[in-house]
């Protein structure tokens, strides 16, 4: 298997990945891009004109809300919500999918969103037992319990688009862009239907669901994941546009402002499947989303997060493959818990994960079990390792440095305290 010399992914990352002749991946280059080729001063005078246009649109057709933002309640959240009502000047109606896998900090950070920033919020709940049986069958046909929150997450707030006339929904950052460089944002990509159907929906529709009689899921049960009408988003004229395109998206940046001022909180503990506490905190399948990951592609949530640290040059490349190999393999417990309420076993879940396992990586011996074939520790010292490597920042700013000891796990982790009591309900 090929690994970029500069950050940890293989050659089968999970969306597209390719590698130039130095052997860097396409995710690295759109991450030094960033600062070579984008003016970001210019890009933010582009995304006010843009605003201006939706702000003018909302106020000729009496609206209140002049864009919508989807939200769950983390960082990206807060920060698209503070870039919006704050920064621009905007009034944003927020809009959640609640796929009923939450987390107790993702709840309280969705309320404190709310109280801090003093917005409306439209929320759908899906029933628990809707989730469950969504859950289970897209288990067997994609390897993926999180598909219903994925199509959720991309359908809903068009819905709500439709149904309120408010055109302009704002995402945060662009995710198949910032990580593999699938998009380059010179280009400026925007939402499209094609890539929710593709890459969110993993090429499975509506109709394939409720159409199997296996699934036991009825279209009466699947409303807020049904897209609308070509002609009812022309009618309002929907756009989707990632504020990551005209705002440099710098996830600890981000991260501290909203600890420091509005009151955004992380896990204070030791997490078992990365050493990051501020990323993917509100949904508690997110663990064995990603265990799922590594047992079909060889690698999980610890390359994630070292490959972006490396990329900031807050990490080198040994320190990340020590901890990609010290938290990827790691079988979550909270696997448990969702075994229990899909009324499935340990057993049942690898035999339907076994045919999806990429066996350019993976390898199943005689005795039935599976072992990787190649792993980015056995990459160490790979030619062109050292020609490849980017500025390290000051010490104090390393990802353990003394400057970052509350952000991420490392061996002086110290705790943060929070105003929790603001983010009741009372």
């Amino acid at each position: 298997m090929k690994y970029c010399k500069r950050c940890l992914y293989p050659e089968n990352a999970r969306p597209t990945i390719i590698f130039n002749d130095d052997g860097i991946c396409s995710g690295c280059k759109t991450h030094e891009s960033k600062s070579a080729n984008i003016n970001w001063e210019e890009r933010q005078r582009h995304f006010k004109e843009i605003l201006k246009e939706y702000r003018d649109i909302a106020n000729k057709n009496g609206n209140l809300y002049d864009c919508i933002i989807p939200v769950s309640g983390g960082k990206d959240s807060h920060y698209q919500v503070y870039l919006a009502k704050v920064v621009y000047g905007m009034n944003p109606l927020l809009v959640t999918y609640n796929h009923a896998y939450n987390t107790e900090i993702g709840i309280r950070n969705i309320n404190n969103l709310v109280k801090t920033f003093g917005c409306d919020i439209v929320r759908w709940t899906t029933p628990i037992i809707t989730a469950h049986k969504i859950s289970k069958h897209m288990l067997k046909m994609v390897g993926d319990l999180t598909w219903h929150y994925h199509t959720g997450i991309f359908t809903f707030p068009f819905q709500v688009a439709v149904k309120w006339n408010i055109p302009l929904i704002l995402w945060g950052e662009h995710g198949f862009a910032e990580m593999t460089g699938m998009f380059r944002l010179e280009d400026l990509p925007e939402f499209t239907a094609w890539s929710r159907q593709e890459y969110e929906m993993r090429g499975y529709k509506i109709e394939d669901l409720v159409s199997d009689p296996t699934s036991g899921v009825t279209i009466e049960e699947v409303g807020p994941l049904i897209f609308p009408k070509d002609e009812d988003m022309d009618r309002v004229g929907v756009r989707g546009l990632y504020m990551g395109v005209y705002h440099e998206w710098e996830h600890l940046k981000i991260t501290k402002f909203l600890v420091e001022n509005y009151n955004f909180k992380m896990l204070n503990k030791r997490r078992e499947r990365t050493f990051s506490l501020f990323h993917k905190i509100d949904d508690h399948a997110n663990d064995v989303h990603d265990y799922l990951k590594f047992l079909k592609f060889g690698y999980g949530r610890g390359t994630d997060h070292a490959s972006w640290e490396i990329r900031q040059g807050r990490m080198t490349r040994e320190q990340g493959i020590r901890l990609a190999t010290e938290y990827d393999g790691v079988r979550p417990s909270s696997l448990d818990v969702y075994l229990k309420n899909l009324n499935m076993t340990e057993d049942e879940l690898l035999k339907i994960i076994e045919p999806m396992r990429d066996q350019t990586i993976w390898r199943k011996e005689d005795d039935g079990t599976w072992h990787l074939r190649d792993s980015v520790k056995n990459h160490l010292n790979d030619e062109g390792i050292d020609a490849a490597r980017i500025k390290m920042v000051p010490d104090e700013k390393t990802t353990f440095g003394k400057n970052n000891l509350e952000y991420f796990f490392g061996p002086d982790f110290k705790k943060l305290k929070y105003d929790d009591e603001f983010c009741t309900s009372k």
